[in-house]
């Protein structure tokens, strides 16, 4: 069984930065693929960034140039770092582990307000 837990989300100004983690237990992290996805208020849920096992990268249209998604496979962990944020960035942010089976993290607050 694999348990993800994200950390990092809070409450910050337009323009600020927050850097998003989630841990993962078990031993197959290193070969899954990793994403993050949000979910907005009346919203679906949608994917932020995802990487793979060898470390490809893809991001929503949206993000790109102001997010970066990494993975440290020593530490069975993934992180968003966001940049620039704006307030259509406000959402909860979920972290999802895939190798044929998927798991997804409790989800994690970001607010971007003045």
């Amino acid at each position: 069984q694999v348990q993800l837990v994200e950390s990092g989300g809070g409450l910050v100004q337009p323009g600020g930065s927050l850097r998003l983690s989630c841990a993962a237990s078990g031993r197959i992290f290193s070969i899954a693929t990793m994403g993050w996805y949000r979910q907005a208020p009346g919203k679906q849920r949608e994917l932020v960034a995802a990487i793979t096992s060898g470390g490809s990268t893809n991001y929503a249209d949206s993000v790109k140039g102001r997010f970066t998604i990494s993975r440290d496979n020593a530490k069975n962990t993934v992180y968003l770092q966001m940049n620039s944020l704006k307030p259509e960035d406000t959402a909860v942010y979920y972290c999802k582990l895939h190798v044929l089976i998927v798991y997804w993290g409790q989800g994690t607050q970001v607010t971007v307000s003045s």
